[in-house]
């Protein structure tokens, strides 16, 4: 008795607890400020009460760039040649580009099936709501896309968090370093020590996680009726839930395959980050507690630090599955038929469109407004899901750290067997 008694107490005094607590709490007094003043008023308390869930994200941010720039280059610089990074590069995209094509499988398997978007009847749609989202889809295009892998300045990526961008100028940077030997040791070993300091950072940020939920649920609530909101979506919102359980049991069952017994630990471990992301819509704002966790699970930091930034740029599985699921569901809300060739089509189109836009804001949306666009079907339709996103943003954001936290720990045990020491590993 006295054992779970314990183990409660532990629980509501974690983070993990805290974070649930403050979800409660906020999802409440939103409800009950939504009910009972006007509605001019609980947009005004939203707006407020949003920027602790704001300057929590925001904190967050401050660290993403040096994280990933100083973990990344020792991460490749312990690898120690273009040869292992190859290797390790080609499991973790042929892993991130299979993940993808699974979940937007699912997303294309059940709107097909359920059908969601058929003779659904919404009156009162924003269509203005939709034009801050359309107005993004103009700059989308295969030539933009190239450009924005490459970054024309570091200061500028690290400047506004273009996670993919400082990957690659990391890459460079840690296979440079790796080819000149011991004599940068000083560099990477200073660079090493900058990354535990960050991490460090880490754990005092985290403190802010359950008063930035509180903050994101409350302002929700009080600006949507979510009884109402679930009753005129219940068709749409329920087709996507029953597709993204689907696409968890998917991806836990891999990780039995590959972890067996220790996936029931790596489930734990990430029970945090998954509540954080969850309740800030923001997979972006777990990266750093993330990385923590990973190590604390046992993949080698150099593996963890390869694969997580190249993850959140490539391996977004909650967003997958979601851009195929809305992009057919404002297809058929429009009656504009598209045969299982062109639905593969825009699968195909989907899975490149869609790759190292981590860091644009309502990223999944944009995607969806530039598809439609591509397909023909009515790009004002992106307004159909707004008024539902930011909910459908919680279980997809939390489906992001599921799939990284998945594919990095089966790469690092892959990895785990392998040689994996150079010259600049000593003393470091």
């Amino acid at each position: 008795m006295d054992t779970i008694q314990k183990q409660k107490k532990s629980f509501f005094s974690g983070l993990t607890g805290q974070i649930l607590i403050a979800m409660i709490l906020g999802a409440i007094l939103g409800i009950i400020l939504h009910n009972s003043i006007s509605t001019e008023a609980a947009q005004s308390f939203s707006n407020k009460i949003k920027m602790l869930a704001t300057i929590f994200i925001r904190l967050v941010q401050m660290i993403i760039s040096p994280l990933v720039f100083t973990t990344l280059v020792v991460g490749i610089a312990k690898l120690g040649d273009i040869k292992t990074v190859g290797r390790i590069g080609g499991k973790a995209l042929g892993w991130f580009f299979t993940a993808s094509f699974i979940s937007l499988l699912i997303g294309l398997f059940y709107v097909n099936i359920l059908e969601p978007g058929v003779g659904i009847k919404l009156g009162n749609v924003d269509m203005g709501a939709a034009s801050e989202v359309t107005a993004k889809t103009q700059n989308l295009s295969f030539e933009n896309f190239v450009e924005h892998i490459v970054p024309k300045s570091i200061i500028e990526a690290m400047a506004t968090n273009e996670i993919l961008q400082i990957v690659i100028f990391s890459i460079f940077f840690g296979l440079a370093a790796a080819s000149l030997g011991t004599t940068v040791k000083p560099v990477i070993g200073a660079l090493d020590k900058i990354s535990h300091i960050v991490l460090k950072m880490v754990n005092y940020v985290m403190n802010f996680a359950p008063i930035g939920v509180f903050g994101a649920i409350a302002g929700v609530f009080a600006v949507r009726d979510a009884e109402e909101l679930l009753i005129t979506y219940f068709k749409f919102f329920g087709s996507f839930l029953l597709g993204i359980g689907t696409l968890w049991v998917v991806l836990i069952a891999v990780g039995f395959i590959f972890l067996k017994g220790r996936m029931i630990e790596l489930l734990k471990r990430i029970t945090g980050p998954l509540a954080i992301a969850f309740g800030t819509t923001s997979s972006e704002a777990v990266f750093p507690k993330l990385t923590e966790e990973l190590e604390s699970f046992g993949v080698k930091d150099r593996i963890v630090s390869f694969m997580l930034p190249l993850g959140y740029s490539f391996n977004l599985d909650g967003s997958m599955m979601y851009m195929t699921f809305a992009s057919i569901f404002i297809a058929q809300f429009y009656n504009v038929h598209l045969d299982l060739g062109t639905q593969m089509v825009m699968l195909l189109v989907l899975m490149l469109t869609s790759k190292g836009i981590a860091g644009v804001p309502r990223a999944s949306l944009v995607v969806v407004a530039a598809t439609c666009g591509m397909f023909d079907i009515p790009v004002e339709g992106i307004a159909l899901i707004l008024p539902i996103d930011h909910f459908c943003d919680m279980f997809r954001s939390a489906t992001n750290v599921l799939g990284n936290a998945l594919a990095t720990s089966v790469v690092g045990q892959w990895e785990a067997n392998k040689e994996l020491e150079s010259p600049l590993t000593e003393n470091i």
